[in-house]
Formats: C-alpha cells, structure tokens, sequence
C-alpha cells in the first residue's frame, strides 16, 4: 500500500532528540571477504548494483549538481519509484490535499530569528519543473556502505520495538500522546549536525505518528532530519521519511529507497542536506513538519 505523510494514526510519539547505534557489518573480516571475491561474485554483485541503481534513479528532465556533492534529479512526478508498486503502476498522481486551516506554506523551514532553513541544493539558483519531483540521486557508493544489498536504506529488523528510553542500543528522548483520535500533528524542530563516533552510528530528530501494539502489526510514518555517514556518505544532517506497517520486520524503508511514498513536491529533496545547522549558545535553526489525515 503506498504510504504518503497525509495518513495518520490514533498515536503520535514526538522525538525531541535521539541518537541511536544501528547493527554494523563492517569489520576487517569483512574487508578480506570483499577483497578475495571471486571475479564470478565479484560480477555477480555489480550486476545487482547496477539492477538496484536502475530501480532507484529513474530518468529526469533535469539534474541539479548540489555544492556538497549531491545530484538532484527532476523526475516526472508518475515516474518516481513509488509507481513502480502494483496498485500505482500506471497511474498519475492526483493533486496534493489541501492544508489544513492556518497552515503556514512557507516551504522550508524557519529559524527563532526569522531566517530560512533551505537544503543545500537551493544555493545553485537552480529548481525543478513544474510536474516533477526532486529526487535526491543513489550513488554506487551508496550501496557500498551498506550492510547488505538486500537491506538496504532500511532499519534492522527489531524483536521489540519501544517508545521509552530503554532496550536495543538505542538511547532517546521522548515525548509522546496517546489515548486520543487524532486527525493531524505538526511539531518544529531544532536541526544540528551532532558528532557521530562512527560509520554505523547515526542520531535523528523526528515526529512519529503510529498506530497498532509495539508487536508485528505496528504502522509508522516518521519524518525529520538525521546525521547517517552509512546512509548518505557524510555528517550533514538530511531531511528523512520512513514508513513501516510490520514493525520494520520486512515492509518500509528511508525516503524512496523502497515503493511506498508517494512525493508531490519539486521544491524539497528526501534525504538531501538541510542548512544551515544551529550553533551553540548562537542562532537557532528549525524545521517544521506536519503529517495530516484527508
């Protein structure tokens, strides 16, 4: 089923702050692993590499080189990975649901100063065409830093999913509503490039809206920014979404990287570079999201 920010469940977690450790398949006996492949696997993965990247990059109008080394892809909005799914393939998008009342269009985000957030792709001037989406590029180097072809841009497999601050490497702070219907959230929050100690480390900052137990039938749609150097390549804190409808086990996945989300602006890139970052004891930068039930 296609999963789009404008659905949303009866609870809504709000992460003012996280950091987490993911699993990491990286180690020196890895590092022999790939340098003894022989040249049958070694074809053998590039060719999955190759299939993986056709899946994901799909053919744009236009590409935007960014400063910090990202392509944006202007991609005709029917063409962008969520369509490839069986129930859209075919289709076109319809228009995007009205706002609700006193919605602020502001495109990006804002600062307690009153300055703009952008991401870093907007300093070339440049923008995509009307009837196209912004789609941040996945590189061959992308897929290298995964832990696996098959699980990539995806969050390991949980046994026990929590919304408190304890259990499974993860470390949080969290506020959270439950109880009570709800047709819509928005929540502002504070964008930072915080230290990660290593590549399989990451730390986010997110609003969580789920419905169902913290068992197997859980559903999510999460959106905000995170720092990910095994994601992205880098400490530049992104724009990310993430769906799930089984509690991470074999359903969603980050931004476009699995079929589901369905994008339908060409201002704004999933998963490209949010700036600028705030400072400490110095200028405060935010970003506001909003996820919406039509």
């Amino acid at each position: 089923m296609a999963r789009s920010f404008h659905f949303v469940p009866l609870l809504l977690l709000l992460l003012s702050s996280a950091s987490a450790l993911a699993a990491s398949g990286h180690g020196s006996g890895n590092a022999t692993a790939t340098a003894t492949l022989r040249p049958g696997r070694e074809l053998l993965k590039q060719k999955r590499i190759r299939a993986l990247l056709s899946k994901l990059n799909k053919p744009s109008v236009k590409t935007i080189e960014s400063p910090d080394g990202d392509f944006i892809d202007c991609v005709p909005s029917h063409l962008q990975p969520a369509f490839d799914h069986p129930k859209l393939r075919g289709q076109k998008p319809l228009d995007p649901p009205e706002r609700p009342k006193n919605y602020n269009s502001t495109v990006a985000g804002g600062s307690r100063a009153g300055a703009l957030v952008l991401q870093a792709w907007h300093a070339t001037g440049e923008a995509c065409p009307e009837g196209t989406v912004a789609l941040r590029r996945t590189t061959e180097k992308d897929l290298l830093r995964a832990s696996s072809l098959g699980r990539y841009g995806r969050k390991p497999p949980r046994r026990i999913t929590r919304h408190d601050s304890t259990g499974s490497g993860h470390e949080h702070a969290v506020g959270y509503v439950n109880s009570e219907k709800y047709y819509g959230a928005r929540a502002s929050v504070n964008v930072w490039s915080p230290r990660i100690g290593e590549p399989s480390e990451f730390s986010l900052s997110q609003i969580w809206v789920l419905s169902g137990s913290f068992k197997n039938d859980l559903n999510t749609i999460e959106a905000g920014w995170q720092v990910s150097p095994e994601l992205y390549g880098d400490s530049n804190p992104r724009f990310f979404t993430y769906w799930t409808t089984d509690a991470y086990q074999e359903t969603g996945c980050y931004n476009h990287n699995c079929r589901g989300f369905v994008q339908t602006t060409n201002k704004i890139a999933i998963g490209a570079a949010i700036t600028p970052e705030s400072v400490y004891n110095g200028r405060q930068f935010d970003i506001t999201l909003m996820i919406w039930k039509v």
